[in-house]
């Protein structure tokens, strides 16, 4: 779910990397789950070169280019793809937003539109933008779990399990939607919630490292074990990066369903350390910190309407 990009192959280091976690992760064996994270510290993810580059050209081209509408909308969206993978979502905002002033029935500009609106706490143009969005292609798979995010941060966790169980619906087999699904549904109804997560786990990949998180939920796995799964098939330094985004957040959920504040902010902190902005669970990682805080989500004005 959360790959929106796959991860690149490093061909060198990684086998001194794997040697040296895995020795450190031998003398943590009899720590507390709660610590034994502390050997798995992610490294922040650099920007690559080629998407600095890859900015600076369309850039250029936009400016000095002669371009249809539909040009000038498909370059201003894939430079808004490119400021959003790199975390400079109010740039990457303006770009959506201008992309769709060139071509507004474009449903992938409406769904990350709705993302940004769902992040600054604007609920209703993030309702409005992914509804756009599914009325311009009804099979958009992602606006449905986008919309169902959005539904459940603003406290309408009953109106967006539908939305996660369509998610679901269309790809039975991804951990990552048994996941969010389960989170959903915990906040309407914890044991419709485990009803579902032990119903889905059967059709999931048992080779699949996500399959983990959801097995964690549903208590087959420690969380030490968990994490110790983090680097099964390790394959090199963007694929650990993204793993621990997606475990941190997934325990941090966990932890503060516990009642365990503390611990969900310091997974929390160590998602954002990992800079996978283009990752659902960095995405909303400071939204959850916030949530925790007790702040108010609604309403932030940003002047790109």
């Amino acid at each position: 779910m959360s790959k929106t990009l796959k991860m690149l192959s490093v061909k060198s280091g990684v086998t001194a990397l794997i040697l040296a976690l895995l020795i450190t992760l031998s003398g943590c064996a009899s720590s507390q789950p709660s610590s034994s994270a502390a050997w798995l510290t992610p490294e922040p993810l650099a920007v690559p070169y080629r998407t600095e580059l890859a900015i600076a050209r369309l850039t250029e081209i936009l400016q000095r280019a002669e371009l249809s509408e539909e040009q000038s909308a498909r370059l201003y969206y894939d430079r808004g793809v490119m400021y959003d993978s790199v975390g400079l979502r109010s740039l990457a905002r303006l770009d959506f937003m201008r992309a769709l002033r060139f071509k507004p029935d474009m449903a992938d500009a409406y769904n990350f539109v709705g993302i940004h609106y769902t992040l600054s706490g604007n609920f209703d143009q993030a309702y409005e933008a992914f509804d756009s969005a599914l009325e311009l292609a009804p099979d958009y798979e992602y606006a449905y779990l986008n919309r169902g995010i959005a539904l459940y941060y603003a406290g309408r966790a009953d109106l967006a399990v539908p939305d996660l169980q369509q998610f679901l619906q269309l790809r039975p087999a991804d951990p990552y939607r048994v996941v969010w699904l389960y989170l959903v549904q915990s906040d309407v109804s914890v044991a419709t919630a485990r009803q579902g997560l032990v119903a889905n786990l059967p059709q999931l990949d048992a080779t699949d490292w996500a399959t983990n998180i959801p097995r964690f939920y549903n208590g087959e796995l420690t969380e030490q074990q968990l994490l110790q799964s983090v680097l099964d098939d390790l394959t090199g330094p963007r694929l650990l990066a993204e793993r621990l985004c997606e475990v941190y957040f997934y325990l941090a959920k966990w932890h503060e369903a516990q009642q365990r504040p503390e611990q969900a902010f310091e997974y929390y902190k160590k998602v954002l350390a990992t800079n996978v902005f283009e990752f659902v669970e960095h995405r909303y990682a400071r939204l959850e910190m916030a949530r925790l805080r007790g702040e108010a989500l609604a309403g932030e004005t940003d002047g790109f309407h």
